[in-house]
């Protein structure tokens, strides 16, 4: 639809056709930062109504809302035959989310890490991390013709049951919580520095902004993803690179603004949350509706991301937060990786 449309008002005004790519990365980068504005505010708000912490929220409505345009993009490609696109999209969307998202969100505001992520979401963001090289090698020899690995419908059906597991246990969590609250007698009204919006209010906020993140994620991908054509990028180093930052630009704004507001359960639970839900639910549903194919450098990712969370792990553990310097590393890291990218892919003159 969206083709169609720009295809139309290039086709009406040509001379807009070189510049439009990037009148569609500044709008929808514009757009992002609204709708994420308008989610944290929504969520927050929602989080203290229903005495939940920020972080369930986090992980839960903020994560799931964010982690739209990974789904929309990796289904739409598995089913369009560019299965490249779906693994590599989450892939460099987890990698990125960790390093890059993390990384920017430590740096405006160190991130203290709540002691339940210990207990709870850090090993299942390592279970996920560990399961896709492990369901690679285990699917060695049912890979068709120049392919490593194969992402079977059984290995789709296990995420979802993991991920439904997963929110299960979230959910309990929220409830738990949510009762000793209110056996404590903490009022909602003891916290505000936090905005605690009418019920319609809190809920059109989100909708509304997760539609603007969703509408602002595409304008960017489509914008990004011209630009990168433009100047001669290879398809792979786009579909890792280009398109999983177009897919996480909505992680990016919404932990930023989370970040700079000073909830940094949010941020930091928008990230691990949207890893999980990468793999478990988006990359899951993807593989059920179509089994896909895995390459050598989509394995050897796949390993590097398992490092990442490992580092992300040991880092958080360590300090019981991101400090401004861990986070600038973590940059440096996504630097040198995106380095590993393009000797690996060259660029296409």
């Amino acid at each position: 639809m969206l083709d169609k449309i720009l295809g139309y008002i290039t086709s009406a005004v040509p001379f807009l056709a070189p510049v439009l790519p990037y009148i569609l990365l500044v709008v929808g980068f514009l757009a992002l930062i609204k709708g994420a504005d308008l989610f944290v505010d929504g969520s927050s708000s929602i989080a203290k109504k229903l005495r939940v912490p920020d972080l369930i929220i986090g992980l839960t409505i903020v994560a799931m809302g964010t982690s739209l345009p990974e789904l929309a993009v990796s289904v739409s490609s598995a089913l369009g035959g560019s299965s490249d696109i779906a693994v590599g999209n989450v892939v460099g969307s987890n990698l990125l989310n960790i390093l890059v998202i993390l990384g920017i969100s430590s740096v405006i505001l160190p991130i203290t890490v709540d002691k339940e992520m210990f207990k709870r979401d850090i090993p299942v963001l390592l279970l996920t991390a560990v399961i896709l090289p492990v369901f690679t090698l285990v699917s060695i020899g049912s890979a068709k013709d120049r392919y490593f690995g194969y992402f079977s419908r059984i290995a789709g059906i296990i995420l979802i049951v993991l991920f439904a597991g997963y929110l299960f246990l979230t959910v309990r969590s929220a409830l738990r919580f949510r009762k000793e609250q209110m056996l404590k007698g903490d009022a909602i009204e003891e916290a505000e520095e936090y905005k605690v919006l009418p019920w319609w209010k809190s809920i059109l906020f989100i909708v509304l902004g997760a539609g603007v993140i969703v509408l602002g994620g595409n304008l960017s991908v489509n914008g990004a993803t011209k630009i990168a054509e433009q100047i001669g990028l290879s398809p792979a180093i786009i579909g890792l690179t280009v398109v999983a930052l177009g897919t996480s630009l909505p992680e990016l704004v919404t932990s930023a603004v989370a970040a700079k507001k000073g909830n940094s359960d949010i941020a930091i639970g928008n990230i691990v949350g949207s890893n999980i839900f990468n793999v478990l639910l988006i990359l899951g549903t993807t593989i059920t509706v179509l089994p896909i194919n895995v390459k050598t450098t989509d394995f050897i990712n796949q390993i590097i991301l398992l490092v990442v969370s490992v580092i992300l792990a040991i880092t958080a553990f360590t300090g019981k937060k991101l400090s401004r310097l861990e986070g600038a590393s973590f940059l440096l890291i996504y630097a040198a990786y995106l380095t590993f990218l393009i000797l690996q892919e060259p660029i296409i003159v």
